[in-house]
């Protein structure tokens, strides 16, 4: 199943093929250091040196996790009652109101608005479906993006066609509007395939399973747009968690000396497995792009007009020669890290009822009230085409075929290898000797 896009994108142009990068453009865009990084790092405090490194207290584990929630967030980072700060890009409030932003903003027709809205709405089932069908173990593990619609959507819909897609393993909205079939992505977590759909078709690279390694793989895609002079941009997507990983420090470096045409978009969902994002850094995570040498944001998460509207400024000043930026979507894991997580053991059930009334679907769906831009047809239409996707989803996941055991040993190596014939004869004869010993006796007479 898949849908086109409702939201209003540029008149794609293929990477590779595009008009040449603007090299003596040097305006800044809406979004650059100056403007976007705020005054919270100045009040943090300075990190502990060896001196007093014997001081400090040993990090929290989930076994301390009572604790923990206690703890006062960092001087410089999100508010214990889970509030962003005033540096917050935001263009609809908790309550549906649509407000302005100096920097950043969009002009919606109502059928874009409705898009945005069908979107969010058909994600987030087809995401529940697919918890339930682990829960009824035809998935191995699931992934969820409760509470993430809004950036994720937001992000997807600022694209163009041509712009490419390094995701992590919980971007199922974000493949939704890249025109990834959603069955598709459930192949990897039943077992049946290593991805299941053809990155080049949508722009849309595999999922990655190792934390963090995806930001480099977009930088060296992001050079390479560079080196071909084509005028798209790429996307990076990971969390709050994996900003902790050397790898992503090390993309940012490489990103900012090359001036690669890449936007790096962290959905800080505020625990990143079962440690809260205050251990992971001690000013807003958009602030560390400044040290790097450009511009970070931070975005409503829960925001679809302000993800989309930063993330479009993001892209487009990639495209035009101004290089990477950081965009940090601050929002909320309303589920668990993965099903095989239990948050409840490490954080406070009042959070998530704080984050339920700022949801990013509810939030839009009172404006579309509000506004009149949507009425209760067009509301009762979705919730049946929710529902039909539910059906599909069920039904293609039960009859998925499984996989040909012996195909991993296939295109291995171009003209064979001596080595893969063994361990491909070996696997034989260790596949055979699972075979019913009825089922053998029946085949020994019949060849008699």
């Amino acid at each position: 199943m898949t849908v086109e896009s409702t939201a209003a994108r540029s008149t794609p142009r293929r990477s590779g093929a595009g008009g040449k990068r603007d090299a003596k453009r040097t305006a800044s865009a809406p979004g650059d250091a100056e403007s976007t990084t705020g005054t919270a790092a100045k009040a943090s405090k300075p990190a502990k040196t060896a001196k007093t490194a014997k001081r400090s207290k040993p990090a929290r584990t989930a076994g301390t996790a009572k604790a923990a929630k206690s703890a006062k967030p960092r001087a410089g980072g999100p508010a214990a009652n889970g509030s962003a700060g005033t540096e917050l890009v935001q263009l609809l409030t908790p309550e549906g109101e649509r407000v302005g932003h100096p920097d950043y903003d969009v002009d919606l027709t109502a059928e874009e608005l409705r898009g945005l809205y069908r979107d969010m709405v058909l994600t987030r089932r087809f995401d529940s479906e697919a918890t339930s069908l682990q829960r009824q173990g035809e998935l191995g593990l699931w992934a969820s993006l409760l509470g993430q619609e809004a950036a994720q959507i937001g992000s997807g819909r600022a694209l163009r066609d041509d712009d490419y897609v390094f995701p992590t393993y919980r971007e199922h909205g974000v493949a939704w509007c890249r025109g990834v079939d959603p069955t598709k992505l459930l192949g990897m977590f039943r077992g049946v395939n290593n991805g299941g759909w053809d990155p080049a078709s949508n722009n849309f690279h595999l999922y990655t399973i190792v934390i963090g390694s995806q930001t480099l793989h977009a930088t060296g895609y992001a050079m390479g747009v560079n080196l071909d002079s084509a005028d798209s941009a790429v996307i990076a997507y990971f969390g709050d968690g994996a900003s902790s990983q050397g790898d992503v420090a090390e993309a940012f470096t490489f990103a900012a000396v090359y001036n690669a045409p890449v936007v790096f978009f962290c959905q800080n969902n505020q625990w990143a497995i079962s440690e809260p994002a205050e251990r992971q850094s001690r000013v807003p995570l958009y602030q560390r792009a400044a040290g790097f040498g450009f511009p970070g944001v931070r975005v409503d998460g829960n925001d679809v007009l302000a993800c989309l509207a930063v993330t479009r400024a993001a892209v487009e000043r990639a495209r035009s020669g101004q290089g990477p930026m950081l965009v940090e979507a601050f929002t909320y894991r309303m589920g668990a890290h993965t099903t095989s997580d239990d948050p409840t053991r490490y954080r406070r059930d009042e959070e998530r009822v704080e984050w339920e009334a700022k949801d990013p679907i509810a939030r839009l769906r009172a404006y579309l009230e509000r506004s009149g831009q949507a009425d209760d047809a067009f509301f009762a239409s979705i919730e049946e085409e929710s529902d039909a996707m539910g059906k599909h989803v069920r039904e293609a996941i039960r009859t998925m075929p499984d996989p040909d055991t012996m195909a991993i040993f296939e295109n291995v190596y171009a003209d064979g290898h001596a080595l893969v014939d063994e361990e491909r004869a070996q696997f034989a004869e260790y596949l055979a000797s699972f075979a019913d010993p009825v089922d053998s006796a029946d085949s020994a007479g019949e060849g008699r």
